[in-house]
C-alpha cells in the first residue's frame, strides 16, 4: 500500500485528467486544492472541477458501505417478496387481475422508501447525483401513489401485473449489485445483468404505465379527482395526467440513453479510456 501526500491509496478513483487518488481510505481526512502538488507522482498538479474535495476518513467510509450494504439488501429482499407473491397469485388464481391485490402495498411502502436514494445522491453518498434517482423515483412515485392505488377501476388490469412483474424482475437485479458492490465482490454475471437487462425490461415497464394512466383518464374526469387540491390552479388533474402522458416518453428516453452510457462505461471501460485519448 502507497502512502501519497497523506493519501493511502487502497482503491483509485479519478478526480481529474492529470491525477488519480484514493477518494476510499485516507488516513487522516485530506483536502484538495486547485494546483496542489503531491509529492512523487508523475503529474505535478491536481485540476478540480470544484476548488475544494474533501476525501473521507476510512471508518466514515466503512459506515457508509455497511449502511448501503444494509439498505440495498432490505429492498432487494422487498422486491423478491412482492415478486413471489404475484407468482403464486398468478399460478393460484390462473388470472392476470390480481397484480396489485397480491403485492400493491408492499410494492407501495418499498417504491416510497426509495426515496432515500434521492437523498443519498443529494448528500454525495453514492456518486449517481439526485436529479436521475429523483426523476425515476417521482414518475414511478406519482403513478404508483396517485393513481393505482387511488383508482380501484384500474387495480385489477393486466397492465398493472405487467408492470408490477418488469419492476421487480428490474429490481432484484439492481439491489444485489449494488448491495454486493459495496462489498467488493460484485459477481460479473451480476454487473453483466444489471447494464443489460433494462434494455428490455424497461420499455416493457413503461408501456405499461402509461397505458395504465390513459385508461386511468375517464375515472379522473369523471370523479373529478384532486380537485381540492388542483383548485387554485387554472388546470385539472385530467389535464396534468394528459401533459404527464405526452411528456412521459421524452423523460422516459432521457433515462433510457443515460442508462445506455452507464453500460458502455461499465462494461467496456478500455474502449472509452481511448476515445478520450484520441
Amino acid at each position: 500500500m502507497k502512502n501519497i501526500g497523506g493519501v493511502t491509496g487502497r482503491r483509485s478513483a479519478a478526480i481529474g485528467r492529470d491525477e488519480i487518488v484514493d477518494l476510499v481510505s485516507v488516513t487522516p481526512p485530506y483536502s484538495f486544492e486547485e494546483g496542489d502538488n503531491i509529492p512523487g507522482r508523475r503529474s505535478s498538479k491536481i485540476h478540480l472541477r470544484r476548488r475544494w474535495i474533501t476525501v473521507p476518513s476510512p471508518s466514515m467510509t466503512r459506515l457508509s458501505s455497511i449502511y448501503l450494504f444494509f439498505y440495498n439488501s432490505v429492498q432487494a429482499f422487498g422486491w423478491a417478496i412482492a415478486l413471489l407473491r404475484i407468482s403464486i397469485d398468478f399460478i393460484s388464481t390462473k388470472s392476470v387481475n390480481g397484480g396489485y391485490a397480491s403485492a400493491g402495498e408492499l410494492i407501495c411502502l418499498l417504491q416510497t422508501l426509495a426515496f432515500i436514494e434521492v437523498i443519498h445522491g443529494a448528500l454525495g453518498i453514492v456518486p449517481s447525483g439526485f436529479i436521475f434517482p429523483l426523476m425515476q423515483w417521482g414518475g414511478r412515485t406519482h403513478f404508483l401513489l396517485a393513481i393505482v392505488r387511488q383508482i380501484y377501476e384500474v387495480q385489477e388490469l393486466p397492465a398493472v401485473l405487467i408492470t408490477f412483474v418488469a419492476w421487480c424482475c428490474i429490481e432484484i437485479i439492481r439491489y444485489p449489485f449494488y448491495a454486493l458492490s459495496c462489498l467488493g465482490n460484485c459477481p460479473s454475471f451480476l454487473t453483466y445483468l444489471r447494464y443489460t437487462a433494462f434494455i428490455v425490461i424497461y420499455p416493457i415497464g413503461v408501456v405499461g404505465e402509461m397505458w395504465i394512466m390513459y385508461q386511468s383518464l375517464p375515472v379522473i374526469m369523471e370523479k373529478n379527482l384532486y380537485a381540492d387540491y388542483f383548485a387554485a390552479i387554472p388546470f385539472s388533474y385530467h389535464t396534468f395526467v394528459k401533459a404527464v402522458l405526452i411528456c412521459y416518453p421524452f423523460l422516459w428516453l432521457q433515462m433510457y440513453l443515460y442508462l445506455f452510457k452507464q453500460r458502455r462505461s461499465k462494461l467496456h471501460p478500455r474502449n472509452q479510456k481511448e476515445k478520450k485519448k484520441k
